[in-house]
Order: structure tokens, then C-alpha cells, then sequence
């Protein structure tokens, strides 16, 4: 996410403001109140592609702002009768340049200070009422059938596992995203850890926000550039 340049983008953030109605306005910040980026989603190569927006749509419903997607394999796009709208609100990031996508994302990752915590029906060192949230998690989820690679496996700080009662071996992934999400934010929101978004990001988000919501923002942007002699990079 970009830094919130104060004086400049809180001038075109005011502006675009006020072409809100008072009742979007007020969704926008109610919804930015429970925004996080203390969690952060990773689909490692998902084929079907409902099941990753099932997960999309679970995101925005939780508030988690991030969703991370490697491709290795399989090119994922948004099926827009299951994410009914969701990605639209949130921050995809892919990971599809090289041939170690996988990698590349978890160096990412560990690099901006999240732990790897790898999703599997099979191993398990925390359940999702027991695994630390004090640091910065992300999330890892694999294909029904195939799980998470090798590399994940390897290069995880820890595993969570669902618990499971019946004969089946494993939940759906948009399912176990969904069990997972809720359990943990609903932890972070009882904690006293510095989950919410900060005000810089607070600002960006809601900046983009209005860029989607208002009719003819690209206009609008580009006529406030020009007033103020400067442009967009």
C-alpha cells in the first residue's frame, strides 16, 4: 500500500468527499473500523476459481484488505457471480513473473514482518483459538486436492489446522478460509493488539474508495492535477 502523502492527497481525498452522500460517507468509515492488515490472505495456485472468490468475498466480510495470489500453474480470475462485488474493495497482490512465484511471495511477506502460518488438515502446531496473533500472520491456503507446495511447507513459521470430527479429510478451502477468518479477527478485535489500519493507510484505502465510487473520478483527479500543476506518477 503506498504512503499517504498528508497535505497534497488529504486536499484530493477532501475533494472527492464531498461527492459522497452522507450515508456513503458513513458506510465507508464503518467498515474502515474493522479493516486490518495485521492478516493477510495467500492462494497459492487455485484452479477453481468460485472457490478462490468464495474466499475473496469472505475477506471483505471479515476485514481482511489483502489478498495475496500465486499463480504458478493456474491463472486466477475473479468469478463475479460468487465475489458479488468484494474484490473491488479489497487489494490483490499476484505473484506470476518468475518461475519461483511461490518464493517470491513468502520473501515478500517475511520482508513487510508477517509470519508464515500454513493452512494443512495434516499438520498442525496451533488450532485457531490457540495460534499467536501478536505479529503479523499470513495465511496460507493450498488446493483441495494437491494442498500447499513443498515450499510453504519448508518455509512456514508455523501450521494451523481445523479441527475435524467426521470421515471427510479436509473442508473446502472457501470454507476453512471463512472458519479461520472469523475465529482470528474475532480474537483480534477482544485483543488489545494494534490490529486497525493506520492513519496513513486509513486514508489511502478510503482515497481509493472514492476513486471507485464516484461517477467520472478519473476527471475529476486529472482536473485537480492540472489546477495544482502536478501530476500523477
Amino acid at each position: 500500500m503506498l504512503a499517504f502523502e498528508s497535505q497534497f492527497d488529504q486536499r484530493l481525498l477532501d475533494l472527492f468527499l464531498q461527492f459522497l452522500t452522507d450515508n456513503r460517507r458513513s458506510k465507508f468509515e464503518e467498515v474502515l473500523k474493522y479493516r486490518t492488515r495485521h492478516i493477510t490472505v495467500v492462494m497459492e495456485d487455485i484452479y477453481q476459481s468460485q472457490n478462490a472468490s468464495a474466499v475473496l468475498r469472505t475477506c471483505d466480510l471479515t476485514g481482511i484488505q489483502e489478498v495475496n495470489i500465486i499463480e504458478n500453474k493456474y491463472q486466477y480470475e475473479v468469478n463475479p457471480d460468487v465475489a458479488l462485488g468484494s474484490s473491488k474493495w479489497l487489494y490483490l497482490k499476484k505473484f506470476n513473473k518468475s518461475k519461483h512465484n511461490t518464493i517470491d511471495a513468502i520473501d515478500y511477506l517475511q520482508n513487510s514482518g508477517y509470519k508464515i502460518v500454513a493452512t494443512s488438515p495434516h499438520l498442525q502446531n496451533h488450532s485457531p483459538e490457540s495460534i499467536n496473533l501478536e505479529s503479523p500472520i499470513a495465511l496460507f491456503f493450498g488446493t483441495e486436492k494437491h494442498g500447499l507446495s513443498q515450499e510453504v511447507i519448508e518455509r512456514a513459521d508455523t501450521f494451523i489446522r481445523i479441527p475435524m470430527y467426521g470421515f471427510t479429510e479436509s473442508y473446502n478451502i472457501s470454507v476453512s478460509a471463512a472458519l479461520l477468518l472469523y475465529t482470528l479477527t474475532q480474537r483480534l478485535h477482544k485483543s488489545e493488539i494494534s490490529w486497525q489500519l493506520t492513519e496513513s493507510d486509513h486514508k489511502h484505502l478510503l482515497l481509493d474508495w472514492c476513486r471507485k465510487s464516484v461517477q467520472g473520478a478519473d476527471l475529476i483527479e486529472r482536473d485537480f492535477y492540472r489546477l495544482n500543476k502536478r501530476y500523477p506518477d
